[in-house]
């Protein structure tokens, strides 16, 4: 079996792969016309989608394609062929995204950024920090990495409510209501965390009518895709006092172009898509499991509908 690795990082995978599966024969290259003419005759692919995407556009016509990325939007593009199975990287992420969500909760509640501003300005700041007990959470998007940050959450005796495409029951949350009921979950909740994919429902969700429904003392972490938020009404919503703060680690173009109102909005805080990176390690062995799946004709992990975009 060929595999072909398209990956910033393809000297890691290709060693990681070797390794762990010595049976397979490993193509890869830095050199982008060396990849494109490797890609020819390989079946199976395993990389970061927009590097997949320009091979798919160069009219290569692979059997399975397996995502390093949670995200595939690069592979939804018009005109690119969707005949071949495709799987997104899953069961990887909720832990480190759980960390991410929990430090700039904890932050928020210890006022760890305020502390900072009273050092500087060499006060002694002895007020007391409150605790996430009782906070109310609400996680939209309650697939894989949110089930998983729900689960790292609850040690923390939050109150776990969760948004997904259709109304369900789902543990360890009290309720998981569909799209048509943020509105109302957003007014009830502490911390709102935003995980969704990037799909024609998620545009545009966090608009000014919604953000006069949050609690002046909400916290808005978007963890998702930038896509969901409208920029200015975010921007707004801040400076009136609609919520407490906001944590932006994806906005709608990457990097942010200088002149962007959030380098400059009160109470927002960037961190530059770092929330929650691949690692090589637990991607290949993701990959392998796949492949075994793949060979026997079976089930694939994180398989993605075409029609959904995820």
């Amino acid at each position: 079996m060929r595999v072909l690795i398209a990956e910033q990082d393809h000297p890691l995978y290709a060693r990681l792969l070797r390794e762990a599966a010595p049976d397979l024969e490993v193509l890869t290259s830095g050199d982008s016309a060396e990849l494109s003419r490797l890609a020819a005759d390989c079946p199976v692919w395993l990389g970061q989608p927009d590097l997949l995407a320009t091979l798919l556009r160069q009219g290569h016509q692979p059997q399975w394609l397996q995502s390093t990325w949670a995200g595939i939007t690069p592979l939804l593009a018009d005109g690119l062929p969707r005949n071949y199975r495709l799987t997104r990287a899953v069961g990887i992420y909720g832990q480190v995204m759980a960390e991410f969500v929990l430090t700039y909760m904890l932050g928020h509640e210890r006022e760890v950024l305020a502390r900072l501003v009273s050092q500087v300005e060499r006060k002694w700041d002895n007020r007391m920090g409150q605790s996430l007990a009782g906070r109310t959470v609400l996680i939209v998007g309650c697939g894989d990495i949110g089930q998983s940050v729900a689960q790292f959450l609850l040690p923390f005796g939050v109150k776990l409510y969760g948004i997904a495409s259709t109304a369900r029951e789902q543990a360890p949350f009290i309720e998981v209501a569909g799209l048509d009921q943020l509105g109302r979950l957003v007014g009830e909740a502490d911390y709102v965390i935003n995980l969704l994919p990037n799909t024609p429902n998620t545009h545009d969700l966090y608009d000014a009518a919604l953000f006069k429904q949050f609690k002046p003392t909400g916290l808005f972490i978007n963890v998702g895709r930038g896509v969901a938020v409208v920029d200015a009404d975010l921007v707004e919503a801040l400076k009136e006092g609609h919520l407490a703060g906001a944590v932006i680690d994806v906005c709608r173009q990457e990097p942010l172009p200088q002149r962007h109102p959030f380098w400059t909005a009160w109470g927002l805080l960037l961190t530059g898509h770092s929330s929650a990176p691949t690692s090589p390690p637990m991607m290949v062995d993701l990959f392998i499991e796949n492949l075994r799946a793949y060979q026997a004709s079976g089930p694939l992990r994180g398989t993605v509908s075409f029609d959904r975009g995820y």
